[in-house]
């Protein structure tokens, strides 16, 4: 009996070492995530009133992908720089995001919600839904697959 003591003491002992050494990971702070969310969305509308198509694509990460309607999927932030400028120089003024649901972990995120494009004098010119995808790159998360589309109808196709 005073053989079997030993052996289980002594594997008690390191099991408890080994177990007091492994450290706990933090438990992942949704609420955190969304006010992060709120500030990047913030930070978008932000850009778009003030026309910066650089600082727009500057909260995408570097390989994003976003998904437009009626329109190839851009690829890559530098990409993304040329499709917004453009879109910005058609007239749009500014944006409102709405988040409706928010959920993930800590390293991906993903938004649903809803948005509202207006042009000069406050015109509404299209609304939609949206789902993003937001990765965490250095601590901090940004936009990375970006998909929307209006909940206007869709325009009657040209009479030839």
């Amino acid at each position: 009996m005073k053989k079997l003591i030993l052996p289980i003491l002594l594997g008690s002992v390191m099991f408890t070492a080994c177990e007091s050494k492994t450290e706990k990971k933090a438990e992942f702070d949704l609420a955190s995530a969304k006010e992060e969310i709120a500030a990047a969305n913030l930070a978008f509308e932000t850009a778009v009133s003030k026309s910066d198509s650089v600082g727009l694509a500057n909260l995408y990460t570097e390989d994003t992908k976003w998904m437009n309607p009626n329109a190839p999927a851009v690829e890559g932030r530098a990409a993304l720089v040329s499709r917004i400028s453009k879109d910005l120089q058609a007239g749009i003024d500014s944006v409102k995001l709405t988040t409706a649901e928010v959920w993930g972990d800590e390293n991906y995120v993903t938004e649903e919600g809803n948005y509202k494009i207006f042009a000069k004098g406050a015109k509404e010119i299209d609304k939609g839904k949206y789902l993003i995808l937001w990765k965490r790159v250095e601590g901090k998360l940004m936009f990375h697959r970006d998909i929307y589309n209006s909940d206007l109808p869709a325009m009657a196709p040209a009479s030839k």
